[in-house]
């Protein structure tokens, strides 16, 4: 699983190891400490991965790995919130876009892959649902912890809050659609490719893909009295 990496992956994790080793033996304890939980949480993915024997494209990882270091390394060592006004917009984006995949696959994955047991729209607006509430979540974090630590992770309290939550359901519907995109058999580009890559690679996930569309036979004039002369030799 590590070998499948992408180069830039291991680029960004061979970084973090020795800013953090630089970091420790200058004594600066927190920068330490940022980056190696940087390195651990964006690491889970590999481990989960590799203990429930699931396939995450590389790209996929690179993503996180990316989101991981710009919101806990490049947020809060080098306080690029502050210095950048549109770089929490960017990090709620990209989550809640890579959240309402998240939420498309798992709905997808109940299914087993068949594409026609429930309306497109309904599969897609469940991954829409995963992801925002994942997003309103992480907002009732900043707050608890700003009221039991004296944090201030909400910054300007409600503004902030609710421009979360308003760029959250943007990128959850993005997500959302690029699922819907798929499930409608649009051409594979871009997240589609995404998606497309990890169905592939996790057939056990989607048994039921290659399923055809169950078709309903017209009932005509012929159909009728071939039935009442099949009820009629019964």
């Amino acid at each position: 699983m590590l070998r499948e990496q992408t180069l830039l992956t291991k680029l960004i994790w061979a970084a973090l190891l020795i800013i953090a080793a630089d970091a420790l033996l200058t004594g600066r304890l927190p920068v330490a400490f940022v980056a190696l939980a940087t390195l651990g949480l964006s690491a889970v993915p590999v481990v989960f991965a590799r203990w429930a024997a699931v396939y995450v494209p590389p790209s996929f990882m690179l993503a996180v790995v990316a989101f991981v270091g710009g919101t806990l390394f490049l947020g809060e060592v080098y306080d690029f919130y502050e210095r950048f006004w549109w770089w929490d917009i960017t990090m709620h984006g990209a989550s809640a876009l890579g959240f309402g995949l998240i939420g498309f696959l798992l709905v997808f994955m109940m299914f087993q892959g068949d594409r026609f047991a429930a309306p497109h729209l309904a599969v897609a607006f469940f991954g829409f649902c995963f992801a925002v509430a994942i997003g309103a979540a992480w907002e009732v974090f900043e707050f608890v912890m700003d009221q039991l630590f004296g944090l201030n992770m909400q910054k300007s309290g409600l503004m902030d809050t609710m421009g979360d939550l308003i760029v959250d359901i943007i990128g959850a519907f993005l997500g959302a659609t690029v699922g819907w995109a798929y499930l409608k058999g649009r051409q594979a580009a871009g997240l589609q490719k995404l998606v497309a890559e990890f169905v592939e690679r996790n057939p056990r996930f989607f048994s039921r893909l290659n399923g055809d569309k169950p078709v309903t036979r017209p009932r005509g004039p012929d159909t009728e009295q071939t039935g009442a002369r099949r009820n009629g030799a019964d």
